[in-house]
């Protein structure tokens, strides 16, 4: 889930909108649907449920909830909206119209879960197991929308800016955001389930960079860019 440093030109986002609209582009918000429910169904109905936490975006919306009773589509929304904003020099508004499609997706989708119990076994009592699953959703879920120019949440973006701001590589900086989070996360999560969720993350970032390369020439720099293809 990383950038080119380059700058991007802005578009305007009235014709960025515009090539959203197009017939051809379909199938690709219906896979950015798609992406969103798979990934939203695995947090609310595995990492909620057994405290197993993500780093970044979804660590943060994890530890809000937890903390302040936010509802998951109001913290998450929040949370990618600020970090947008902060990237829209750097990343440019055809990047933003497709990741705010696949945030209207997302918040939408914690909305329906939130309205429902929850579907599957609580895993509790099998962290390991929870772990690998919730690692499934999220990676498959993220990539799926990741594959199609968008981003899942607002991590790419404040990857890029702290990159952009510090010469790190921006791999480093989403080290750097998943290690502080899951940190902060040590204030409600034990040390066991910390633990757990690095394996989630591991799991996670391998099965993005999978899907998102599955059938389909590597990047020069060997990373999938988040907004890739061409609208």
């Amino acid at each position: 889930m990383t950038a080119a440093h380059t700058f991007r030109p802005l578009v305007l986002p009235a014709d960025a909108l515009q090539r959203v609209a197009k017939p051809h582009n379909f199938r690709r918000v219906a896979f950015i649907a798609l992406g969103a429910a798979i990934l939203t169904f695995g947090i609310h109905n595995i990492h909620q449920v057994t405290g197993i936490t993500e780093g970044g975006i979804i660590g943060g919306m994890l530890l809000i909830n937890h903390w302040f009773g936010i509802p998951s589509s109001a913290a998450t929304f929040v949370l990618d909206a600020i970090c947008y904003v902060l990237a829209l020099r750097y990343l440019g508004w055809r990047f933003l119209v497709w990741s705010g499609v696949a945030t209207s997706f997302t918040s939408l989708f914690y909305a329906l879960w939130d309205a429902l119990p929850h579907l599957l076994p609580d895993l509790s009592a099998h962290p390991l197991v929870a772990a690998l699953a919730g690692g499934c959703f999220v990676g498959i879920g993220c990539g799926l929308i990741v594959r199609q120019g968008g981003s899942s949440g607002g991590d790419d973006a404040l990857a890029l800016v702290i990159s952009r701001v510090t010469g790190l590589r921006l791999s480093k900086c989403y080290l750097a955001t998943d290690l502080s989070v899951l940190a902060l996360s040590l204030s409600y999560i034990p040390v066991l389930k910390i633990a757990c969720s690095l394996v989630t993350v591991t799991l996670s970032s391998f099965l993005i960079d999978w899907v998102v390369g599955f059938g389909q020439r590597p990047a020069e720099d060997g990373a999938p860019e988040p907004s890739g293809r061409a609208a």
